[in-house]
């Protein structure tokens, strides 16, 4: 977003307080800000070396689990 298009909502004293974006805009940020969760979650699974387990597997342990 260019600086021309920035939007704010200022207090009584002109001190920004919040900011206004389209909905096209908005949705972006959601998105990419649930793109970096998933990278922030896969490092976090690499740097733990946990076991490994397909997907198959996991799903019959939880079931497992459940009874």
């Amino acid at each position: 977003m260019s600086a021309a298009r920035e939007r704010y909502v200022v207090d009584e004293s002109g001190k920004r307080v919040a900011v206004v974006l389209d909905m096209k805009a908005y949705r972006k940020m959601l998105a990419d800000l649930e793109e970096l969760e998933a990278v922030r979650a896969y490092d976090a699974a690499k740097a733990a070396h946990d076991e490994v387990v397909p997907f198959e597997e996991a799903v019959r342990r939880i079931e497992r689990k459940r009874r």
